[in-house]
């Protein structure tokens, strides 16, 4: 490459490197050495080479093993010490902190009895730190004089062999992962949704550091540089709730988690739009030339339940934006893989739940796949029914209210007692009406000068029954299949289509799914075949 293209490559990514170097390094002074160190060694490579395809690959490739000489160099510059030389002031290390290398062993070793095990470090911080008794930790613990000794015994072993022991830097140390998608397939439990477990980026980056490699409290600490105390009560809490998998006194990821690469999303981007672009528009030409939109057993949209002098005509688009997506998420049952169950691999929870989570992370040099925005607004579809009487499908998109939070179950079993009042033709209080108005189910109408205005927002506060609205009317805002013949018949529509195009469906993703396969660690393949097989149809 010529000097002139060269030195314009490195313009542009001067201050990304910066950028980059300095989350990652722990002083600006360091930071500014590491991006000159990148800048030097890219250029360099610039100019000797010609067949650089990806230039942003080649600049954060270097980036990271720049990064990575940092981080051994800074490993390096630790203390290792043995302990017999400091455990008789661990107790009182304030004592020793005018001397700036004593410290520092002290705060090393400190750090070390968080690698101890739960009781190791009871006994250890009881004697040294409490100055209690032997005989007395043992009668606190309930535990025999022996054991006491034995653990303390053990644990100034595991203490010296921790303090002489070169713990390597890793990037998560200093460049945590974070998950830019996180969700579940199935049903939430008690405690609500799985994603409410990662709210933290601790809980996120003990999943990815035992993603495809079983890893004990320690290792996965020492990945994360953080005490083993924090990974520990963690891990358990993951554990307990299915989210982590333990193999003996080590943890694996049980959950779907994904990181994104150029390739994958170009094979996923490129699968979705062929796929939609064949199924969606047929979908829409069969229901448009099918009459079914017509059809008196779907109502709801600008049809009056409690109608007026005249009926409004039903508004084709609404109905549209609701049955195709149903369609399409409810049609195809008989395509799926049913050599797995979702029962096999979903994971049930203490709390009641029995779901799959699946969570996507996207690297700094990856472009998010196509309407990844989108896709982080949507949610659904949810399906929740009361009783055998009748079923609420809910979807969320960036165009709709956000209807499904982390509260949605709760929310959703009082929608559907208060629409079963309602659908029954019972009484309610002004506040239901209030409440299904506001949740988008009705709307309140009054009739001004011959005219229909929306009242929904405060229309009045005394006691009203569907049977004796007064001057109000009410108009029902969801789609509503009023028998399951006509249910049936929808799904039919979306089933014809798919089965039409099957072989062709099944080439588009098959490259896509064999992609994501491959980089799926063998505990996850099972969920990631069922995942595969709801939502690639």
């Amino acid at each position: 490459m010529n000097r002139q293209d060269a030195e314009k490559i490195i313009t542009e990514y001067l201050k990304p490197i910066f950028g980059f170097a300095l989350k990652r390094c722990k002083n600006a002074h360091d930071a500014e050495d590491l991006s000159q160190d990148i800048v030097l060694k890219a250029f360099s490579a610039l100019l000797i080479k010609d067949d650089i395809s990806d230039i942003s690959k080649f600049i954060w490739t270097i980036s990271h093993n720049s990064l990575s000489n940092y981080y051994r160099d800074a490993a390096k510059s630790a203390i290792g010490v043995s302990i017999d030389e400091v455990a008789e002031i661990i107790a009182d290390p304030d004592s020793m902190l005018t001397d700036d290398d004593n410290a520092d062993t002290i705060r090393r070793l400190q750090s070390e009895i968080a690698y101890l095990s739960k009781l190791q470090r009871k006994i250890v911080i009881a004697y040294y730190f409490e100055n209690l008794k032997q005989a007395g930790i043992a009668k606190d613990l309930g535990i025999p004089l022996g054991t006491v000794k034995w653990h303390l015994f053990e644990a100034k072993k595991e203490l010296k062999r921790g303090m002489d022991t070169m713990r390597e830097a890793s990037e998560l140390k200093f460049d945590p992962i974070k998950f830019d998608l996180c969700g579940f397939s199935g049903s939430a439990g008690t405690k609500g949704s799985p994603a409410k477990f990662f709210d933290s980026l601790i809980a996120q980056n003990i999943e990815y550091a035992v993603l495809k490699e079983a890893k004990t409290v320690n290792e996965i600490a020492d990945e994360l540089g953080v005490s083993p105390v924090y990974v520990e009560s963690e891990a358990e809490r993951l554990e307990e709730y299915g989210l982590l998998t333990k193999i003996g006194d080590k943890y694996l990821c049980n959950i779907l988690l994904e990181e994104s690469t150029t390739e994958l999303n170009r094979l996923h981007d490129q699968m979705y739009l062929k796929a939609a672009d064949i199924f969606a528009n047929e979908l829409f030409d069969e229901l448009m030339n099918s009459g079914m939109l017509d059809d008196g057993r779907i109502w709801g949209g600008n049809t009056e339940t409690f109608t007026f002098t005249y009926d409004p005509p039903k508004d084709k688009n609404f109905m549209l934006w609701a049955l195709i997506p149903y369609i399409a998420a409810m049609s195809g049952s008989k395509l799926m893989d049913e050599s797995t169950t979702f029962d096999e691999a979903a994971t049930t929870r203490p709390d009641g739940g029995e779901n799959i989570c699946y969570a996507s992370i996207i690297p700094h040099d990856v472009a998010s796949p196509l309407y990844f925005d989108s896709m982080k607004r949507f949610c659904g579809p949810c399906w929740n029914g009361f009783g055998e009487k009748f079923r609420v499908w809910t979807i969320d998109s960036e165009w709709s209210k956000k209807r499904v939070d982390e509260d949605y179950q709760k929310t959703i079993h009082h929608d559907l007692s208060l629409l079963n009042i309602y659908l029954n033709g019972d009484n309610l209080s002004s506040e239901g009406y209030a409440y299904l108005c506001e949740q988008g189910y009705i709307s309140v109408l009054t009739r001004e000068r011959g005219l229909l205005s929306d009242v929904s927002a405060g229309f009045g506060d005394s006691f009203i029954s569907s049977e004796d609205l007064g001057d109000y009317k009410i108009k029902f805002r969801c789609l509503c299949l009023s028998d399951a013949k006509i249910n049936r018949q929808l799904i039919e529509i979306g089933d014809r289509i798919k089965e039409k195009h099957q072989i062709e469906f099944d080439n588009l993703k098959k490259e896509y799914v064999d992609a994501v396969l491959k980089e799926t660690p063998k505990q996850l393949q099972t969920m990631k075949k069922i995942r595969s097989s709801i939502y690639f149809l």
